[in-house]
């Protein structure tokens, strides 16, 4: 409601209109002996607020507090309004992901694992019967996040032992992959292999414990590539193809479960 451009400010005859063109530094109110002066009219009526027995200070500095809350208050109303906004529109985000979550896997396989050196040891030990591959079987495990609609990655580990040629090989590795509409997931992956060789079963001579002592290991970068294919909701068979520096092949099917 606007203000009346004249109005009584007391009883003893200031105007309202006198009042707001004097300089703003000489705004004051001075009571007489015995009277009570009222509050300085910032007022949307015609009658004043109630009475106060004291003489009114200049309100330049309080005008510019006033000011500084003001606009203070308008910052922290706008800070509030974008975070709530900002929050409204992660929400949905959010949710969108949960609803997708990762899928964790663990399972057992079984293969064959040539490690390629057969015919650079039978040129140096000619008279000899080399033999550099085995029979794997071990367990893996690993975990799969969504990327997008159908693409995902993962985190794979496993250990393998050999009767042959291999005692024992573990590994580690990442994938990428996507997801088929039909569920089966169709991957590349890359890691490091670690084995642990039975040089007797290479070279197929019992050396009555020679080599005791010899680092009789190796490792290497290992990629290959595979495919998870679902039976039912719950478990999945699996192919893998894999190299070792690109100087061993191994293959690899097995069986497991999805949670």
């Amino acid at each position: 409601m606007a203000l009346p451009m004249s109005i009584s400010a007391c009883r003893w005859g200031l105007r309202w209109d006198s009042w707001r063109s004097a300089p703003l530094s000489s705004r004051t109110f001075s009571r007489p002996a015995g009277a009570c002066a009222p509050e300085p009219p910032f007022i949307s009526d015609h009658s004043l607020p109630g009475k106060r027995c004291a003489t009114i200070a200049p309100r330049s500095a309080n005008l510019r507090s006033n000011q500084k809350e003001f606009f203070v208050m308008r910052f922290k109303n706008q800070l509030l309004a974008t975070l709530v906004a900002g929050a409204a529109l992660a929400l949905p985000a959010a949710a969108q992901a949960q609803s997708v979550p990762g899928e964790g896997f663990v399972g057992v396989s079984a293969g064959y694992h040539d490690l390629g050196v057969d015919s650079d040891l039978q040129t140096t030990f000619a008279p000899l019967d080399i033999d550099d591959a085995s029979p794997i079987f071990g367990v893996f495990a690993g975990y799969d996040v969504p990327i997008g609609t159908s693409m995902f990655a993962g985190l794979e580990g496993n250990y393998q032992f050999g009767t042959d040629a291999i005692d024992s090989e573990v590994g580690v590795s990442v994938r990428l992959g996507v997801r088929a509409p039909g569920g089966a997931k169709f991957y590349v992956r890359g890691g490091y292999q670690h084995l642990d060789l039975d040089p007797e079963e290479i070279v197929n001579i019992d050396l009555g414990g020679a080599l005791t002592g010899i680092d009789d290991s190796d490792g290497d970068y290992l990629v290959g590539a595979g495919v998870d294919f679902p039976i039912g909701s719950k478990s999945m068979i699996r192919v893998n193809l894999d190299t070792i520096a690109f100087d061993t092949l191994r293959a690899t099917a097995g069986v497991g479960l999805r949670f």
